[in-house]
């Protein structure tokens, strides 16, 4: 019988523990995939606010374009942490009459501006955040091509993303975008 207690006590306790720490863990884990480093926040948040983007929207980009690595470089030439191109650079510099050097693109405050106010302009054009994530990924052109595409679009919305990476980029941002909700934003919605 004392065998039996003594048993029972001690799964009691591993169950109080397991509750306890077990979500903790996750927590931790979670953090490391989905971080949002204390030196980059009010960057973040500064932009999204500027540009009215949802914060967590902003951070998934980041974190799916680059980890928050200000220093990153993609295949096709694409710089910083949301991995902009010198050509959309360009465009936006254009569109917003300011003028910078390519390499300012790996300055996080620079990048993170610019690529918020391309959100902005990628959301005013197509108002659907699906679509805005997949012309961020395959480009603005490529997107109307597929909007005026019967195959892939009905009634100005897309149904079909025929780039298999820019469909699963949209999923990985979306998941992001939940991620950063629980972690971070609970009290914030999303469109």
């Amino acid at each position: 019988m004392k065998k039996l207690l003594t048993l029972v006590i001690v799964l009691l306790l591993l169950a109080i523990l397991s509750a306890v720490l077990v979500p903790r863990i996750y927590n931790a884990v979670q953090t490391q995939l989905y971080p949002l480093p204390d030196k980059y926040r009010p960057t973040v948040e500064k932009y999204a606010k500027e540009y009215n983007i949802p914060i967590e929207i902003l951070c998934a980009i980041i974190n799916t374009e680059s980890s928050f690595d200000p220093n990153a470089t993609s295949h096709a030439g694409a710089m910083g942490m949301m991995q902009i191109t010198s050509d959309t650079f360009e465009w936006l510099q254009f569109r917003s009459g300011e003028h910078h050097n390519t390499e300012d693109l790996y300055d996080y405050d620079t990048n993170i501006k610019y690529g918020a106010f391309f959100l902005s302009l990628l959301y005013e054009e197509f108002g659907d955040w699906d679509t805005v994530f997949a012309a961020y990924n395959a480009g603005r052109g490529r997107v109307n091509g597929w909007l005026a595409d019967e195959r892939y679009s009905k009634d100005g919305k897309l149904t079909d993303i025929p780039i298999k990476e820019t469909a699963n980029y949209i999923k990985k941002v979306n998941n992001a975008i939940k991620k950063y909700q629980k972690l971070y934003f609970s009290f914030n919605t999303t469109e």
